[in-house]
């Protein structure tokens, strides 16, 4: 199955361990919106999806503590392409954004919905390295062909 996946590519690398624990910082925090709904902990999923999606990594705090991390208990490096690291960033600020209407429009139900996709989707590449941006990029490049030539 995973010779069908296709995903963007940058030819720019960065530590998938660091991702990965930059997941694990979106899985804590989904967690604790779900046992304490706040309409701050969207807000703040929005704003740091965005730095980290949109060229402005260096400024994101989940990606400041993971660099922390790595450094402090010296992780190896793992390079893995950037780019779909981007585009599931991209997609996690889409979703942030509906967690935060959802919060502030009283949709409870829609609000758990999204923080649950979250934990799941941030599970998958936290814990097993996989990521669902490139299923989702090879989604839209087959039902939309051309239409992600901006972002590959």
């Amino acid at each position: 199955m995973s010779e069908n996946i296709s995903c963007p590519v940058s030819f720019i690398t960065v530590n998938e361990n660091r991702v990965r624990i930059t997941a694990l910082f979106v899985i804590l925090t989904s967690v604790s919106y779900l046992l304490a709904p706040n309409w701050v902990i969207p807000a703040f999923l929005v704003l740091d999806f965005f730095l980290r999606g949109f060229g402005f990594g260096r400024y994101s705090l989940f990606a400041a503590m993971s660099g922390w991390i790595v450094r402090k208990l010296s992780i190896k490096n793992k390079p893995i392409d950037q780019a779909p690291k981007v585009f599931a960033a991209r997609l996690g600020f889409g979703m942030a954004i509906l967690l935060f209407l959802s919060d502030v429009l009283s949709e409870l139900t829609a609000a758990y919905v999204i923080a649950s996709v979250f934990v799941l989707l941030s599970f998958l590449e936290s814990a097993l390295g996989i990521c669902v941006g490139c299923h989702v990029y090879t989604l839209v490049k087959r039902l939309f062909p051309g239409a992600l030539k901006a972002a590959s």
